[in-house]
């Protein structure tokens, strides 16, 4: 993607039951898990490299409960560069069950205070715990003024899910005597307006994982031997050598206590809104997301493309995908019209995404990124596949960039993805409206068939390309191969899937008409982040 826009992280969970899930043999020493989760995350950076951390269970320990977390990429956190300070890291991180989180977040920025997990420690061993979220709380406003208000709770970080959640958490624990982790998350589905997949330790021994009632954020779990594994991706878990992975049904829970899996149903069954976007560009291209994979959908969405191509296909013709994300449905679009794709465009590995030299010039910025060549691309009419096109800000100067260094005769930007006409409240980092490229020209999504040849016309002209296209909203579920009621496409079509999701929407269209130009936030009005702390 050309003007990236970013999944608020990822999730896992290790727990050692003890004996192998298959034969049910049963072992006499116990297995340290702490040191699955820096491989897991590693599978699953792509969904956020701003922070990571985990916390381990171990039984053993005084501690019971002890948490590393620290801002970069997994790398950088657990000291993979290093054999000798990763193992010097790890070594008191051992347990019987841990739990770990990728973050990145438009609110909190870099503080640390941000990272995950969170530990809140308690002399009540159940009322101890660690726990990490993935998602965005959309009646956030609501629940944290009832929580000040009347709970009478003290919120650090006003716009912090995280902190919301634990506070929420810890009330419903009060007491002295413990309480059914399932009940807690009952209580959890019925306030919560918004999308969350939660992994929780408790220093008594208990290990949660629940996926919100609508299933908009991707989880699944699996066994490998003597251990259960849980990842927001299939990817994590296959790379262990996991075989078979089950989707976490939408509103349940896993329970993981001695050994003991149980299964609770939180909630009776919702419509499903899985987040379309998850296929389109967030996951990582080899993961299965509800039991669909996400290679298949954008080479699809490829296919779909090149269907509707109106431009005759000459010799002189070329595909090129913008790196990484958009192979697949270049290589789709490709196959569909019978001529190449290659790759002219190739990524500046060494330039990194977190930058202190970057500045102002976003010209210059595509010169680091990208690397055009010129010997693929001189001369030739591109098709530039990209997986979506959110703000526009960077593909004026990527075309210009084609178009000067590598000499090519015509540039037209193919999009695998419908327009996106709006915010999303659900938790990725998404421009207000009138940050968004497309509404500049329609008023209304079109749900079925192409965008108009003049409305075309005038994105092209503004872009300074040839021609451009987009994938019709219709083809998105077909192409992932799920009913499109079972899909949340709120940013395509605008049809928020929960009551806080569309009120949030039409106070952002009243803050357009007012001429506001920050992003809506879930903890404010009109503000600096999108979503609060949309971990």
């Amino acid at each position: 993607m050309l003007d990236p826009v970013y999944e608020e992280c990822g999730i896992v969970a290790a727990v050692d039951l003890g004996r192998d899930a298959v034969t049910g043999e049963r072992y006499d020493q116990a297995d340290d898990v702490g040191r699955l989760v820096p491989r897991m995350l590693l599978d699953i950076q792509n969904r956020g490299q701003l922070a990571a951390g985990c916390s381990v269970y171990n039984p053993a320990d005084r501690m019971r409960i002890r948490t590393h977390k620290g801002l970069g990429s997994v790398r950088e956190v657990f000291r993979l560069y290093d054999g000798d300070r990763h193992r010097a890291l790890m070594d008191p991180l051992r347990g019987t069950a841990a739990i770990g989180h990728n973050r990145y977040a438009t609110s909190g920025g870099d503080d640390p205070e941000y990272a995950q997990p969170y530990e809140r420690r308690h002399g009540r061993l159940h009322k101890w715990f660690s726990f990490c979220f993935n998602g965005n709380v959309a009646n956030h406003r609501q629940l944290l003024a009832r929580l000040q208000h009347d709970l009478g709770y003290h919120q650090l970080y006003p716009d912090c899910d995280t902190e919301l959640f634990m506070h929420y958490i810890a009330f419903h624990q009060r007491g002295s005597q413990p309480r059914d982790w399932a009940g807690v998350f009952r209580y959890l589905c019925r306030i919560v307006d918004g999308a969350w997949s939660i992994a929780l330790l408790t220093a008594a021994g208990d290990c949660c994982v629940a996926r919100d009632p609508s299933g908009l954020k991707p989880l699944c779990w699996g066994y490998r031997g003597r251990h259960l594994l849980v990842a927001s991706e299939s990817i994590a878990l296959q790379n262990l050598g996991v075989t078979t992975i089950t989707d976490v049904e939408p509103g349940t829970m896993l329970h993981i206590r001695d050994g003991q899996v149980r299964h609770h149903r939180l909630r009776r069954r919702a419509r499903r809104s899985h987040c379309f976007f998850e296929w389109v560009y967030f996951a990582n291209v080899a993961s299965h997301l509800d039991g669909r994979s996400v290679y298949q959908a954008r080479n699809r969405m490829g296919r779909a493309l090149g269907r509707i191509e109106s431009q005759p296909i000459t010799r002189d013709h070329i595909v090129v995908p913008v790196p990484d994300t958009s192979k697949a449905a270049g290589d789709g679009f490709a196959y569909e019209l019978g001529i190449p794709s290659i790759e002219g465009l190739v990524r500046n590995r060494y330039s990194g995404d977190r930058t202190f030299i970057e500045g102002n010039d976003r010209r210059a910025k595509v010169a680091r990124k990208f690397i055009a060549l010129r010997g693929i691309l001189e001369g030739k009419k591109v098709f530039l596949i990209d997986d979506s096109l959110v703000r526009s800000t960077t593909i004026t100067y990527l075309a210009a960039y084609i178009r000067d260094e590598g000499k090519a005769a015509e540039i037209h930007v193919r999009l695998a993805c419908p327009p996106i006409m709006g915010p999303c409240f659900y938790g990725i980092d998404m421009s207000s409206i009138g940050e968004l490229f497309a509404p500049r020209f329609l008023d209304a999504p079109v749900t079925r068939g192409p965008l108009p040849a003049e409305v075309l016309d005038r994105m092209a002209a503004d872009f300074g390309v040839d021609s451009i296209n987009y994938l019709p909203v219709d083809a998105v579920a077909r192409c992932i191969g799920l009913p499109c009621s079972q899909l949340c496409q709120a940013c395509i079509d605008l049809r928020y899937p929960t009551p806080a999701g569309r009120a949030l929407y039409a106070e952002a269209v009243a803050a357009r008409h007012q001429g506001h130009s920050g992003r809506l936030t879930t903890a404010g009005t009109c503000g600096d982040a999108l979503g609060a702390c949309k971990e």
